[in-house]
């Protein structure tokens, strides 16, 4: 199998006809990984930085791609005990998964999420101090990313965190094994090496990076054939 270039291949999730039952079961799956793996700690300790960095009382943190809302509730649990208000938006094309995620999410009261196109991310009313993205941009073909990134530069007043995975042909097969012992549902199965052939490598990524050289960019590999790429406005820069 070549990795040298990102798949075209559709996930089943990204199907609007998956119905709720399913993507419920399919969540469940996707929540077992990242706690397996522990993949929620990459994009909270980068959230962690970027508030340490850029002090203030209270945030207002978007998730694009937010599923069944459990990084936001994953965040919210994190910062419950400290000295800080942060208001959380969840962002998802899928109606399904809103539902699901509002009931998720039901006991915290900072927390509300949006239905939305985020091609069309204009239609969004609120403004943002932090944007995130977590395995969400792998899902947009190679046409699609430049708009994508343009659009989502324009929401957040101090930065954005990219987490996503790594394409490798180590981390497909090793996906195999993993699945086996760990997943349940046929379609998180399928989907997940979708999602790796479909991921990026490093390069591609600081290509991305270019088209915006008035934030400072930082792209570095993580645990789990994952990519985190950290995006800051700089101080003397505005857009």
């Amino acid at each position: 199998m070549d990795f040298k270039d990102r798949s075209t291949e559709q996930e089943i999730m990204d199907d609007p006809n998956v119905d709720l039952a399913a993507l419920k079961e399919v969540f469940l799956d996707i929540n077992r990984v990242n706690r397996v793996l522990n993949g929620h700690a990459i994009t909270l300790k980068a959230i962690e930085k970027i508030l340490d960095e850029n002090p203030q009382e209270r945030y207002t943190i978007i998730d694009l791609g937010c599923g069944d809302g459990e990084l936001l509730k994953q965040l919210a649990l994190y910062f419950m005990d400290r000295p800080v208000t942060l208001d959380l938006i969840g962002v998802d094309l899928n109606g399904n998964a809103i539902k699901i995620a509002s009931g998720n999410c039901r006991a915290f009261s900072n927390i509300s999420f949006l239905q939305r196109d985020i091609l069309t991310l204009d239609t969004i009313a609120p403004a943002c101090d932090i944007l995130l993205c977590t395995l969400t941009m792998h899902h947009f073909g190679k046409e699609e990313i430049p708009v994508f990134l343009h659009r989502i530069v324009q929401l957040p007043r101090i930065g954005l965190i990219i987490n996503d995975l790594q394409r490798s042909k180590v981390s497909y097969y090793l996906f195999k094994i993993f699945s086996s012992i760990f997943i349940k549902t046929n379609i998180a199965k399928h989907d997940g090496l979708v999602s790796i052939k479909r991921a990026f490598i490093k390069s591609e990524l600081q290509e991305y990076s270019r088209a915006f050289p008035y934030l400072a960019h930082q792209i570095g590999r993580k645990w789990a054939f994952r990519y985190l790429w950290t995006m800051q406005f700089k101080k003397e820069s505005t857009l």
